[in-house]
């Protein structure tokens, strides 16, 4: 018996010894200096990437686990899992997952408040411009890590809210917000209490520091319906519109509603007339997007369930392509006339606008992902694409070589419909995660440069929406973060 349990034991160290490849590549010395710059890496980068753990985790880790109990590490001492949810304050694993993912967020609150986050070890503004004096960094890389250093020192402040309906700000919640191309407008989608929906227009060229006060001009536009999916149209000018793609409810079904920008405001006094709302039954639409394309002018995308519908908004003419899944994201290309698509099965497909709906020959692209995509976004070269899915994955794909060339990792997303921001002027990447927090990357090497805490406790109802920009308020402001959660806006602005 102990020869046999020697031989196991013999061949489970060898089988183990064979599977990591840092045994064979490396010695001992460089084994031993590379986990000790790893070790420090994780423990510099663990409160940013890993929001749902806490130190009373690890100090009850060492004490053994009773079924149907829990041990509480400041009383020292077990309590009995209640099961179901039918008690008063029931002590379940949910709640008591949550109190650690609250006491968590209020430190990191705590912390951002204190100091400045570093967003790379070693990295500061003397240091780098010393590399760039004597030519150790090109221009572009170092105007990327000056935009990698003031990401760091971004500062949470709230921004006032003006309404000629001050009653509505403090109890309507905001449910998404939208820039526009120039980012001096700010579409909003807010749930009222009372039930459905409003929309408005927040005007952010007023958008200056130290005094951070923005005016929300309002419509009276209700609707019950859930707003599945919006984007900015182009239909007199730049941005001229609004496109909502509604759910139906009860008997009446869905559609697809351009909503002139001109009802909130009148921002084009001499092009603008008085708009009127135009809607396009379709029903069930998961998401939309707005053809800048010359090849497509005047057409929107509607991605339904198991087919992509094309619609000309000033012809009323339509194409349907048939698919074998859900579309749930979509984005047209400008330069070539192809329409991007994102479909619960994972896969991604790309639609050519020259071809017509019949037959196959109209997929021109097809990349896979393992779950559900959520959000799609066309670099501006048109020669890569940034995707995230239902399983917190990220990936940039080559679309000549149809590989995916960069992961960018801690997003986390479980089901729910989540949008990119990609801004490749400042080089950065920017998600909110299904946990409320909001994740920077660099969008060059997939470094996690900041993990920002949301304002208020994590939970499925205040998910923040969120709009970054090079130029906050117009052509002449300054890049920053907005962050959209409850009844409240905050500015994160370059210091």
């Amino acid at each position: 018996m102990n020869k046999n349990s020697w031989q196991s034991r013999r061949r489970h160290g060898r089988g183990s010894h064979q599977q990591n490849p840092w045994f064979r590549l490396r010695d001992p010395e460089d084994r031993s200096d590379s986990q000790a710059a790893q070790s420090a890496q994780d423990s510099s980068h663990s409160d940013d990437e890993s929001p749902s753990t806490s130190s009373g985790t690890a100090g009850a880790s060492s004490v053994p686990e009773l079924p149907g109990f829990y041990f509480d590490p400041e009383k020292k001492r077990y309590f009995r899992l209640l099961p179901g949810h039918n008690n008063c304050n029931p002590l379940t694993k949910e709640s008591i997952r949550q109190k650690e993912m609250e006491s968590k967020r209020l430190r990191l609150l705590e912390e951002e408040d204190k100091q400045k986050k570093i967003a790379r070890m070693g990295f500061n503004a003397s240091s780098m411009l010393r590399k760039s004096q004597l030519g150790f960094l090109s221009v572009t890389n170092y105007c990327h890590l000056a935009h990698e250093l003031r990401l760091s020192c971004m500062e949470r402040k709230k921004v006032q809210i003006r309404s000629l309906d001050p009653s509505a700000l403090a109890s309507d919640r905001f449910n998404l917000i939208l820039a526009d191309t120039n980012s001096d407008r700010l579409f909003t989608v807010n749930d009222v209490k009372v039930g459905g929906s409003k929309y408005g227009i927040i005007n952010l060229q007023s958008l200056k520091t130290p005094t951070l006060k923005v005016f929300m001009h309002e419509n009276l536009y209700f609707t019950n319906r859930k707003v599945n999916s919006v984007c900015w149209a182009s239909l007199n000018h730049l941005d001229s519109h609004i496109l909502l793609c509604l759910m139906g409810l009860a008997e009446t079904p869905g559609c697809a509603t351009l909503l002139p920008a001109s009802l909130f405001v009148n921002s084009h006094p001499g092009i603008d007339r008085p708009g009127m709302l135009c809607s396009f039954r379709i029903p069930g639409a998961w998401s939309c997007a707005w053809s800048l394309n010359i090849q497509a002018n005047n057409c929107f995308s509607t991605g339904l369930s198991r087919r992509v519908l094309l619609t000309n908004v000033v012809t009323g003419h339509r194409q349907s392509f048939g698919t074998n899944s859900d579309v749930l994201a979509q984005q047209f290309a400008l330069m070539v006339p192809l329409l991007f698509n994102g479909c619960r099965s994972g896969e991604i497909f790309a639609i050519d606008l020259r071809c017509g709906n019949q037959g196959k020959g109209w997929k021109a692209t097809r990349l896979f992902h393992d779950s559900a995509v959520t959000s799609v976004r066309i670099l501006q070269d048109e020669q890569y694409l940034m995707a995230s899915d239902m399983a917190g994955k990220i990936k940039l794909w080559d679309l000549r070589t149809t590989k995916c060339i960069r992961q960018y990792e801690g997003h986390v997303n479980e089901y729910a419909s989540l949008p990119l921001h990609v801004h490749e002027e400042e080089g950065v990447l920017v998600a909110v995660g299904q946990d409320c927090y909001t994740r920077i990357w660099s969008l060059h090497d997939a470094h996690l440069l900041r993990t920002i805490p949301s304002p208020y406790p994590a939970s499925k109802a205040d998910i923040p929406s969120v709009a970054f920009s090079s130029r906050l308020g117009g052509s002449r402001g300054t890049p920053g973060l907005l962050m959209a959660v409850g009844q409240d806006l905050y500015c994160y602005s370059y210091s």
